[in-house]
């Protein structure tokens, strides 16, 4: 039963992948993607939280301090789930996934850079509640384009969502509360 149910679920996470990365060759969608991924990227989410703990003071400070905190902290568990489950990314695994040229070569479970753009904002929405309407559909973004560009797999994603979610709850209730 539980390979069964394994392989359902696997399925699904393989059908929703092909719906999503069937419109690659759209180009303002991939112009969309290609760009609105990089906010999960190393450079822009370790940049962004070091000129916020800059340029901020009070709780704010402590709120950006928490978001550079759950980012590093985030990141952890990321890397210790890509060695102990290194599940192979979508465009080696289904044959006619579509992606940009010179894919990641790493493990895909689970999605780093959605892990790392929840992190960060998570502790915003929660200093701000009004800007999770733009920093929610922002997040949510960063983790559809990596099902877009072929990268990941949805479970990869919402894995990340999850996690990422989780750390930045935990670092502001621990350093804002």
């Amino acid at each position: 039963m539980t390979r069964e149910l394994l392989e359902f679920f696997y399925g699904f996470d393989c059908r929703v992948l092909q719906k999503v990365n069937n419109h690659f060759d759209k180009k303002l969608l991939n112009l969309f993607f290609r760009l609105i991924t990089r906010l999960g990227g190393a450079d822009l989410t370790i940049a962004s939280t070091l000129i916020l703990i800059l340029l901020s003071s009070g709780a704010a400070k402590l709120t950006a301090i928490s978001s550079a905190l759950a980012l590093s902290a985030s990141h952890i568990p990321v890397h210790i789930l890509k060695e102990v489950l290194p599940r192979r990314r979508p465009y080696v695994k289904i044959e006619k996934t579509k992606t940009h040229e010179n894919p990641l070569r790493d493990p895909s479970f689970p999605s780093g850079h959605t892990t790392a753009i929840f992190s960060v904002v998570i502790p915003y929405i929660l200093y701000v509640p009004h800007l999770s309407f733009f920093l929610i559909p922002l997040a949510i973004s960063v983790g559809l384009s990596r099902i877009y560009l072929g990268l990941h797999y949805p479970s990869d994603v919402l894995a990340g969502a999850l996690l990422g979610t989780l750390t930045g709850v935990i670092t502001f209730c621990i350093l804002c509360i």
